[in-house]
């Protein structure tokens, strides 16, 4: 039986999630087997040969890039390479669900961004939206000024809003750069500059012996943020993006299902309901995007 388009969409989003999902489980195995930069440097160079040949097939390295372009992806690569720090440190040491949760504020971290440095338009019920979900990230986070001492507060929950921010900021660069720019290359491109932050990192620290049980966990990562990656392009190029874009959220329920499967954790209550707070309203979000960018393709039309 055929499938419309918006359905395929929402099934290779749903894909991409999933399978970078089951990458960050696989990097979260390793933080008891072998060094954070030795476990990126490794991934990264299965990614890059991936990646490498596809931009090679489409012949991305044949296309020429403007000067500021090339900026904007330089600047998206290094906030690139700060996130997947940031982000990485955070696995290693946090829940997964916990750390799959904060992300999940991403369109609403977005959506202001692009108000405050773009001058994109955001009506009130956007921004109260937005509030609220931060208010549900606090729920999650429970720093010590709101929640007292004792609530599991960390570094690395720093970290973890360190890493939204700089998704954020590399979110803000892609809407900049021209659409002839091969999504490819960009791509490519990041995963160069992560590459290169673990080959530096790994100087800094002595290296361990991969073992078979480090090789699985390795192999595991890498062939799934690779599966992550085609399946993301291929959802952005199925269906609408208002209707394919909230089923990123289904990553959240990965992450539930492996943290209790694979690390024995599940969230308590209240990190519960500020997913929950978070996740209604990012979808809120992409809802009122949705219908603001049909009012705005009618009113293009009535012209």
């Amino acid at each position: 039986m055929a499938i419309s388009d918006n359905t395929r969409g929402a099934l290779y989003m749903t894909g991409s999630m999933a399978a970078f999902t089951v990458n960050d489980a696989c990097m979260k195995s390793l933080s008891g087997e072998l060094p954070l930069f030795q476990a990126i440097l490794l991934r990264s160079i299965a990614v890059i040969a991936f990646l490498g040949f596809m931009a090679w097939r489409a012949g991305s390295f044949r296309t020429p890039i403007a000067r500021r372009d090339q900026l904007l992806i330089a600047l998206r690569t290094v906030v690139e390479i700060a996130a997947a720090f940031f982000f990485i440190s955070a696995l290693f040491h946090l829940p997964i669900a916990d750390v799959t949760a904060i992300l999940q504020a991403l369109p609403l971290t977005v959506t202001l961004a692009g108000a405050v440095f773009l001058g994109e338009a955001v009506g009130w019920k956007r921004l109260v939206a937005i509030l609220i979900g931060f208010a549900g990230v606090m729920l999650i986070l429970r720093p010590p000024l709101l929640f007292g001492e004792g609530s599991g507060f960390s570094v690395y929950s720093i970290y973890v809003l360190l890493a939204v921010a700089c998704v954020t900021v590399r979110d803000l660069c892609a809407r900049r750069i021209s659409v002839a720019v091969p999504s490819m290359t960009i791509a490519l491109s990041a995963a160069v500059g992560v590459m290169s932050l673990g080959a530096v990192g790994s100087l800094t620290q002595p290296w361990q012996p991969v073992s078979a049980t480090s090789l699985l966990w390795l192999a595991g990562a890498s062939f799934f943020v690779i599966g992550g990656y085609i399946f993301s392009v291929s959802a952005m190029r199925s269906g609408e993006i208002g209707f394919v874009a909230p089923f990123r959220y289904t990553s959240l329920i990965v992450a539930l299902l492996l943290g209790l499967l694979i690390f024995g954790d599940w969230p308590d209550n209240l990190t519960l309901l500020g997913s929950a707070i978070v996740v209604a309203t990012g979808l809120f979000t992409l809802y009122r995007e949705r219908k603001t960018a049909k009012r705005q393709r009618a009113g293009l039309r009535l012209r």
